[in-house]
């Protein structure tokens, strides 16, 4: 029986899925731990609006649950020691140089992690992969924990158990999962881990499958994600060229049961953490196994995310006559997709630093997204917003539309669906724009008060 449940890495994925544990499972002691003491301070905050991990309901969990058998801390020895089962969720980026750059996953974190638990674990551990891991990565895990000596009594199972989570909906998803997915070669820490999902999860949405199998699974749901997203953005451009509508087509293809109607909206591509990541590692994988055609397959659903967003900035360029520089675009969202703080891999990137080499002054709003997180992400700090090429942050869309040439709509937040068009358009320069890659504006109020509109995957 699990008693005690160490997860280390208190990012998107781990500090989300131990929180839903520790409060569905009042009867286990868990510990998140990292080495971000920052990261730490902010999961300890008693704000609970100050958490890293923006997630609706999230705080709500945290607060019934921290302090009671939910515990925060940097003390990463300590708690391996004294857990039954130990979660592995650290980053896995893509690998930047060296072999398989830029496709291949980046395991520095997962072996050091496995090395720490190999040398803090006391008795019979079972290790649960919790990341985005290549497939065989646990034949990696268990080598190095193989490696210990016998004689210190440690012995270890390794599971593969992947998230299935959106940001967004996180909370709801490990609350009821489609499924939930356990890979393993040892029925008795299978069962063990099947037991803590089972104290709210439905017995036969729990799958159990091999190692290698959860593993690639994981992989190609992601991947098939991401296809239907490239899939319906590349139908959005051939819309815009022949006069058809992007969500009349998705409807009418939507319709049909062999198809269904989720990921079927166009937009300016995906991101976040896990899809662009695994497809790559897919592309990596397919081409060391000798399958190159299948390898060229899944590189195109990137290749044509890419694209997506560089149409989009040459779009807002070319209707801006020709040039923005030194013109005021205001952005209404930053983060990837609504209800998240998570910029990683954003559209919104790609589509701001496209303008900003075009010399355009951006006015950023995103509800979530701090102004640190820009500066990150856009390589550069925040300007005075007088020159060209700069950007800064404002509060509102009314500061965002102030002396603005255009709005570009890039993160479906709700609140950018209730704008007063008759009073934003006032504050515009004229001819204004607005560039809606969300299709989620009201663009008859939009065109009602002045503005021309571009809307993704209208003719």
């Amino acid at each position: 029986m699990i008693r005690s449940i160490c997860c280390i890495g208190a990012g998107y994925v781990g500090g989300p899925t131990m929180v839903v544990i520790a409060d569905r499972c009042p009867g286990i002691q868990v510990t998140v731990v990292d080495l971000n003491a920052e990261r730490i301070a902010a999961w300890n905050d008693p704000d609970l609006s100050q958490l890293p991990v923006y997630e609706p309901g999230l705080d709500e969990l945290v607060g019934r649950a921290r302090g009671r058998n939910l515990h925060f801390s940097t003390a990463v020895e300590a708690a391996i020691a004294g857990a039954d089962m130990v979660f592995l969720s650290v980053n896995t980026p893509t690998k930047t140089k060296g072999v398989g750059a830029g496709q291949a996953s980046d395991l520095r974190w997962i072996e050091a992690s496995a090395r720490q638990v190999a040398a803090c674990a006391q008795g019979h551990t079972i290790v649960v992969e919790k990341s985005t891991l290549p497939v065989r990565t646990a034949e990696t895990v268990q080598t190095i924990l193989n490696a210990v000596p016998g004689a210190e009594g440690k012995t270890f199972s390794v599971l593969s158990n992947p998230e299935f989570l959106a940001e967004g909906t996180a909370i709801a998803d490990l609350q009821a999962p489609d499924r939930v997915l356990i890979g393993g070669e040892d029925p008795a820490a299978i069962d063990a881990l099947a037991a803590i999902y089972g104290q709210w999860v439905p017995a036969e949405r729990i799958l159990r499958t091999n190692l290698w199998s959860s593993e690639l699974s994981k992989l190609t749901a992601n991947a098939f994600l991401a296809q239907r997203i490239s899939s319906i953005n590349a139908i959005a451009a051939l819309c815009e060229a022949t006069g058809a509508d992007v969500g009349e087509v998705a409807k009418a293809i939507g319709a049909d049961s062999r198809i269904g109607a989720k990921f079927l909206q166009a937009g300016p591509g995906f991101g976040g953490s896990c899809f662009q990541k695994d497809i790559l590692n897919l592309v990596y994988l397919c081409g060391h196994y000798g399958l190159h055609e299948v390898a060229a397959y899944w590189q195109q659903v990137v290749t044509l995310n890419t694209w997506q967003q560089q149409r989009i900035a040459r779009l807002v360029v070319n209707r801006l006559f020709g040039t923005v520089s030194g013109k005021r675009i205001g952005v209404l969202g930053f983060a990837f997709k609504a209800d998240t703080n998570d910029t990683r891999e954003s559209p919104a990137i790609r589509i701001c630093r496209d303008l900003l080499e075009e010399g355009a002054v951006l006015q950023i709003v995103d509800p979530k997204v701090s102004e640190r997180q820009l500066e990150q992400d856009l390589g550069q700090p925040a300007g005075d917003g007088n020159g060209a090429g700069c950007w800064h942050q404002v509060p509102d869309v009314q500061q965002a539309a102030c002396g603005a040439d255009a709005l570009l709509l890039l993160t479906e937040w709700q609140e950018f669906a209730q704008i007063d068009w008759a009073a934003v358009g006032e504050l515009m320069r004229r001819p204004a724009w607005l560039f809606d890659a969300r299709a989620k504006a009201d663009a008859s109020a939009a065109r009602a008060a002045g503005l021309q509109v571009w809307t993704v995957g209208e003719g």
